[in-house]
């Protein structure tokens, strides 16, 4: 809990140990609702739409399995030419 002053045009400044704890960087969006009276802010991360793809389950358990792969020496290349490469693929 922290003591905030309302400054000029009602803006108020989160203390760096909330900041941290709750992980708000400057640019983040946060969610404010009254509750029981109070004034709750809640952090929210906003994702682009043209990336929003990359936090599907699917795409994240791709990236997760390429993860394993990489880490357990699964893969190949690299590769001498661009020859090399599409012979590697057609094998």
């Amino acid at each position: 809990m922290a003591l905030v002053k309302v400054k000029q045009n009602f803006q108020i400044t989160l203390p760096k140990s909330l900041r941290k704890q709750c992980r708000i960087a400057e640019g983040d969006y946060v969610e404010v609702a009254v509750r029981d009276g109070g004034i709750f802010l809640k952090p929210v991360k906003v994702i682009d739409e043209d990336q929003a793809y990359f936090w599907t389950p699917e795409w994240q358990a791709a990236e997760a399995e390429a993860s394993r792969d990489i880490a357990e020496g699964r893969v190949v290349g690299p590769f001498d030419s661009v020859e090399a490469f599409i012979k590697d693929l057609e094998s």
